[in-house]
């Protein structure tokens, strides 16, 4: 069952002391218990300017985030509160409140580079918050999403000298795969809305203001660009070689446009007059500005609904635990003095989660066996339809929440785990009905062992006698009902027993002859035979019914594993194409902004996706990767090896 959190006050998540990052282990210890996917609101900017007050009305209360009545900041490091996602009770909130950047009493531009940097790995919605307008001075201080990439890889370094890994600059569209969507949201707005004397709404005006300033590549393609010397990007975005004024104006509206496609704008107005900000958390509704109230409103009706559950690169959802697992690797990287990696905290991640998904599901096998099988069963058949249907089930779970990362090899884990657990109930079924049927046998065969202890037996018709007295032990044992799957072997082993001793009382009756005794004698052999041949049959049937077994559990895992597979491909097409989407309407402004050069560098990204999609859409991968779960299970099931081959031809 998904398990819901609700807080009752927000708490530290990571503790920023003295330059040094720490996770709070309280903190982990609650996004640990929620199963539930998040849906992770961040915030960020300079310190002093209203973003706790706001989170709070995110929050739905007035109270929660420290609010500081004085130019010193308040909150440091990242704040967490978990709190019930308003109209989708599948979903939790996580609202994140972060240590106000450019606190001069700190004195360390790394140290706020690693917050936002946390913000933007952490969130899907990250919102960005300033007082006033967006001029020049606004987008310097936004420096920090210019050194993005100094602060986060996206893939692990490829394999090559120093060298050459060092020239390598990662493209914005493995960014876009795993950054937020953006909000910009402007405190204490006091200008009309207007561009060109018209009015606009808050998303053309940002939309403005990001456009670039022009070089000369921009405005003769043609003509070479040798006079301008090209510097190195920080954030590895794709800069034409202008001049550096123009660098430096365009560097971080480049890297918002291109790392954050998504974006949004809001304007508020002052919440109350600069007496009353004070005391704000403590004033009623009525008491506010009007206007920010509705301007409050409308931003966090867009959150709640716009905001999607935060998921890693591959499409895969991420619940409140994993959450905490990404939280631990991220700061554990930075406080080894590494840049955080998304594709390796994937990659952790991800066999984290296998192995949380492969005890999950071998933890509800057993439950459910538990729950649906009495032992001793009926027959194989029995044991192994409940199998079945718990094998099933387990299997589920683990797709539910495995990743497709190396879910071949944790796959074949959990079916070799089954099948192992399925032939530990099969030898408890057996020996709880052996059992059962000896404690049978045991008061129905007093008398004749009473018989043969006293030797009465051995007297003139004692064989007939003691030949009656096996029949009435059959009978009365075949009356009785509930003796499980070895009733019929458990019975021939104990007339085998009794086989010498006949024999014995066979040669001691005088009342037959010895033409009588050989036949007898050879009656009985040929019944002896008979019963070992009988338990052959039955042991050769229960053999057949569990490779069948096993059979249709191979089948089963194959079909699951496509399935799985399938989702995945549909998950990362649907990425894709939400990428591809806001590449082509990105192009599409910057080639209405004359800009070419990055107009061309978004189709090569453009291109490389539209590829991409069309090697997804093939069958190849999900073919390989059944291969691969097909090459780990043989080793582990010789005997397989002949069904594996029919259902491959098949």
């Amino acid at each position: 069952m998904a398990s819901r959190i609700h807080m009752p006050a927000p708490m530290c998540l990571i503790e920023n002391k003295g330059k040094n990052l720490t996770v709070c282990p309280e903190a982990l210890q609650v996004l640990s218990k929620i199963n539930q996917p998040v849906a992770v609101v961040a915030i960020a900017g300079l310190y002093r300017t209203g973003k706790s007050y706001l989170m709070n009305r995110l929050a739905g209360e007035n109270k929660g985030f420290l609010l500081g009545p004085t130019v010193q900041a308040t909150t440091k490091g990242i704040w967490m509160w978990c709190v019930p996602y308003p109209g989708r009770p599948d979903q939790t909130l996580v609202l994140l409140d972060t240590e106000g950047l450019g606190d001069a009493k700190k004195g360390d531009t790394q140290n706020d580079s690693w917050i936002f940097a946390l913000a933007v790995l952490l969130s899907s919605t990250l919102v960005y918050n300033s007082m006033g307008t967006i001029d020049q001075h606004a987008m310097d201080q936004l420096h920090y999403v210019t050194e993005l990439t100094n602060c986060i890889k996206s893939k692990s370094s490829p394999r090559g000298s120093p060298e050459e890994n060092s020239e390598v600059l990662e493209d914005s569209a493995d960014y876009v795969r795993f950054f937020p969507s953006f909000i910009w949201a402007m405190r204490d707005f006091t200008l009309q809305l207007e561009l060109n004397g018209q009015p606009c709404t808050e998303d053309e005006y940002l939309e403005d203001v990001l456009k670039l300033k022009k070089g000369p590549e921009d405005k003769v393609a043609s003509e070479p660009t040798d006079n301008f010397e090209s510097e190195e990007s920080s954030a590895s975005c794709p800069v034409p070689p202008y001049p550096h004024d123009i660098q430096q104006y365009n560097l971080p509206r480049e890297c918002i446009r291109l790392f954050f496609p998504t974006r949004k704008c809001f304007i508020f107005d002052r919440p109350t007059n600069r007496k009353n900000l004070h005391w704000l958390e403590d004033m009623e509704e009525s008491e506010l500005e009007s206007d920010f109230v509705e301007q409050a409103e409308r931003f966090c009706n867009h959150i709640y609904e716009t905001s999607k559950a935060k998921t890693v690169p591959g499409g895969n959802i991420v619940t409140g635990s994993m959450l905490a697992k990404l939280v631990e690797t991220y700061v554990g990287t930075i406080r080894s003095g590494g840049v955080p990696c998304a594709e390796s905290a994937v990659e952790a991640l991800a066999r984290a989660e296998n192995t949380a998904a492969l005890n999950e599901a071998t933890a509800r096998y057993v439950k459910l066996m538990e729950q649906k099988v009495k032992l001793p069963t009926e027959s194989i058949q029995e044991l192994l339809e409940r199998h079945a249907e718990c094998e099933t089930e387990a299997h589920e779970v683990f797709m539910a929440r495995a990743f497709k990362k190396d879910i071949q090899q944790f796959l074949s884990e959990l079916v070799k785990t089954l099948h192992q657990k399925k032939e530990e109930y099969c030898r408890k079924n057996e020996l709880e009905s052996s059992e059962l049927c000896k404690s049978v046998l045991r008061p129905l065969c007093e008398e004749l062992e009473k018989g043969i202890s006293q030797r009465s037996y051995l007297q003139s018709g004692g064989y007939q006698r003691f030949l009656d007295d096996l029949n009435k032990i059959k009978e009365q044992y075949h009356q009785k009902n509930g003796k499980g799957i070895m009733a019929e072997k458990v019975l021939q082993q104990f007339l085998k027993e009794k086989d010498t001793m006949g024999r014995y009382i066979l040669q001691s009756d005088e009342a037959l002859k010895n033409a009588e005794k050989e036949l007898a004698d050879a009656a009985a052999k040929a019944k002896e035979a008979e019963r070992e041949k009988e338990v052959q049959k039955q042991e050769q049937a229960v053999l057949r019914e569990k490779l069948s077994d096993q059979r249709r559990s191979f089948e089963a895992s194959i079909c699951q594993l496509k399935d799985k597979m399938e989702k995945d491909r549909e998950e990362l097409l649907k990425e894709n194409e939400k990428m591809l989407d806001s590449k082509l309407r990105e192009q599409t402004k910057f080639l209405e902004e004359k800009h070419q050069h990055f107009s061309a560098r978004l189709q090569t990204e453009i291109d490389h996706l539209m590829q991409e999609n069309q090697c997804s859409k093939g069958s190849s991968w999900i073919f390989q990767t059944v291969l691969a779960f097909i090459k780990i299970l043989i080793p582990i099931f010789p005997e397989w090896v002949q069904f594996i081959s029919l259902v491959l031809k098949s």
